[in-house]
C-alpha cells in the first residue's frame, strides 16, 4: 500500500488551525453589516420592481399576430415538476400548429426557467409576477389565456435572454 499521509492538521498551518483570523474576518463582516444604513420596504405600498434577470412565473409570449408557441411540447418534457400540460392542433396559417391546450399547475412549477430554456421560439417567459395567490387548488391551474401576456409587458426578459443566450 501507498499510503501517505495528507491529514488535515498536515496541510494547515498555526494560524488556520487556530481559526483566529477566520473569526475575526466573520466578525468584521458582521459589524459591517450593523452600521450599513437599515433598509424597510413599506409593502405592498411601495412595490419592488424586478429587473429582466428576475424568474417570476411562466408566462406565454402573445404578439400582435397571436402566440408565439408552435406546441412543439419541449417545455412540458424537460419540467422536471411535470407542471406543463400542451397539447396541439392545426391551423392553416404559416406556423402550422398551436396549442389546444396549454395549462401550467403553479403548485407544481418550481420556477426553474427550463421551460423557457428550451423554447426553440421564445414562447414561454418567465414574467416579472411574484405575487400569486389562490383561492383553492383548481385556481393555480393556469390556462392558455391567463397565461397570454402580451410582448410589450415581456420586454425587459425577452432583452435579457437575448443577451445571455
Amino acid at each position: 500500500m501507498n499510503n501517505t499521509k495528507n491529514t488535515e492538521s498536515e496541510r494547515m498551518n498555526f494560524w488556520e488551525k487556530l481559526y483566529i483570523p477566520e473569526i475575526a474576518r466573520g466578525l468584521g463582516l458582521t459589524l459591517a453589516e450593523m452600521f450599513k444604513p437599515k433598509f424597510t420596504r413599506q409593502y405592498p405600498e411601495e412595490r419592488w420592481e424586478p429587473e429582466g434577470s428576475y424568474r417570476g412565473r411562466p408566462v406565454l409570449v402573445n404578439e400582435e399576430s397571436g402566440e408565439r408557441c408552435v406546441a412543439c411540447g419541449l417545455c412540458s418534457r424537460v419540467c422536471p415538476a411535470l407542471a406543463i400540460e400542451v397539447q396541439a392542433g392545426e391551423t392553416e396559417r404559416e406556423k402550422e400548429r398551436f396549442p389546444t391546450k396549454f395549462e401550467i399547475n403553479m403548485l407544481r412549477c418550481i420556477y426553474c426557467g427550463f421551460c423557457e430554456e428550451v423554447c426553440p421560439e421564445e414562447a414561454i417567459v418567465m414574467s416579472k409576477d411574484y405575487e400569486l395567490v389562490f383561492q383553492s387548488q383548481d385556481d393555480a391551474i393556469m390556462d392558455k389565456e391567463k397565461l397570454l401576456v402580451p410582448v410589450a409587458q415581456l420586454q425587459d426578459r425577452l432583452e435579457f435572454l437575448r443577451q445571455y443566450r
